[in-house]
C-alpha cells in the first residue's frame, strides 16, 4: 500500500472514452491513435493468459466502500476526468480459476497526471473494506509490488466475494503524463510475483 518511485511506462485497454459531467470529453486523436496503436501490437503477458483482449475489466460490485470503488475504476477505463485526454482499456483471462488481468492507461494535460495518483492514493489510505448486503467483505491488504514506473501505489482486496472466495490486486503507477492501472483477480489468492509480471507485460507494451 505504500507509494514508490521506479522506472515504468505504461498499460492499455480498449476505446473506452471518458465523459465529463455527462458529455462527451474532448480527445486529443493523436494520442488516442498512440494508445490504440500500442494495443494492436499484442500484450506479453505471463503464461497462461489469453492473447486476444476482451472487453475492458468491470468493478466486480457497484455498492460498497466510495474510496475503493474510485481506486479500482481507473482499470476499467474510468479515469478521473479532469484533462484527460485519451484512455483506452482491456482485460485477459488467465488460466487460473477466477483469473483475470485487466489494464487501464489515461494520458493526461497540464501535468494532472501526478495530482490524480495523489487522489488515488488518497482513496487507497481511506479503502479499508468493503462490504454489502450480497456477502461481498474485502479487506484492503498492504501489496509489495518493488519500485515502479515515476511513482505508484499498489494494494491487494482479500475476502469474499457474493460469498465465494476472492482476490485482487491493483496497482496504479504514473509514467510522466500517463496514469496506468492494472488489476489482477483470482480466487481464494492471487500471485504477487505474477501480478509483477502482468505489470511488466503492460511495459513492454506501452514502450513498444
Amino acid at each position: 500500500m505504500r507509494r514508490k518511485r521506479g522506472i515504468f511506462a505504461g498499460v492499455l485497454v480498449t476505446g473506452v472514452l471518458a465523459a465529463c459531467g455527462g458529455a462527451e470529453k474532448a480527445h486529443d486523436p493523436r494520442a488516442m491513435a498512440q494508445l490504440h496503436e500500442v494495443v494492436s501490437k499484442g500484450p506479453q503477458l505471463p503464461e497462461g493468459f489469453t492473447v486476444r483482449p476482451e472487453p475492458a475489466w468491470r468493478l466486480p460490485f457497484v455498492k460498497g466502500d466510495k474510496d475503493c470503488r474510485a481506486l479500482l475504476e481507473p482499470a476499467g477505463g474510468r479515469a478521473p476526468d479532469e484533462a484527460l485526454t485519451a484512455q483506452v482499456a482491456v482485460s485477459y483471462r488467465g488460466y487460473e480459476l477466477g483469473e483475470q488481468a485487466g489494464v487501464g492507461l489515461a494520458r493526461y494535460a497540464d501535468a494532472q497526471a501526478g495530482g490524480h495518483l495523489d487522489e488515488l492514493a488518497g482513496a487507497m489510505r481511506d479503502c479499508r473494506t468493503v462490504r454489502t448486503a450480497t456477502g461481498t467483505h474485502l479487506r484492503l491488504l498492504e501489496l509489495p509490488i518493488g519500485n515502479v514506473g515515476d511513482e505508484s501505489v499498489g494494494a491487494r482486496l482479500r475476502g469474499r466475494l457474493n460469498g465465494y472466495p476472492y482476490a485482487l490486486d491493483v496497482v496504479v503507477t504514473r509514467v510522466g503524463d500517463t496514469l496506468v492501472s492494472v488489476v489482477h483477480t483470482g480466487l481464494d489468492d492471487v500471485d504477487a510475483g505474477r501480478t509483477r509480471q502482468v505489470v511488466d507485460a503492460a511495459i513492454s507494451m506501452a514502450s513498444a
